[in-house]
């Protein structure tokens, strides 16, 4: 992550976000998934984001999506808020979100 991370992913808002009780959803495939996470953090592979919206509406908390590097996160955050949900950050890597989380 560059010095100007902080402006890319929001972490104040981030930040509040975890605090408020996100639900942080990594929407890298199972295999991805099962080989390191965010504690506490579900699997919806991109792919299926869509036919889940439901499901996360549900939840009503906010949502902090997290995969890799950012980029199919930021996929499922346009799916997200085309469908008309809110609160919706994009939190980039898994690996940002665990760091972030441990600074709260």
């Amino acid at each position: 992550m560059g010095i100007f991370s902080f402006l890319r992913f929001g972490n104040s808002s981030l930040k509040k976000a975890l605090k408020e009780g996100a639900v942080v959803i990594d929407v890298r495939t199972a295999s991805e998934f099962d080989r390191g996470k965010v504690p506490g953090s579900i699997n919806i592979p991109v792919d299926r984001i869509s036919i889940n919206v439901e499901r996360i509406k549900a939840m009503n908390r906010p949502v902090v999506l997290v995969c890799a590097s950012g980029h199919r996160s930021g996929n499922a955050l346009k799916i997200l808020k085309a469908e008309g949900l809110k609160e919706v950050y994009n939190g980039g890597s898994w690996e940002h979100i665990v760091r972030l989380s441990k600074s709260l």
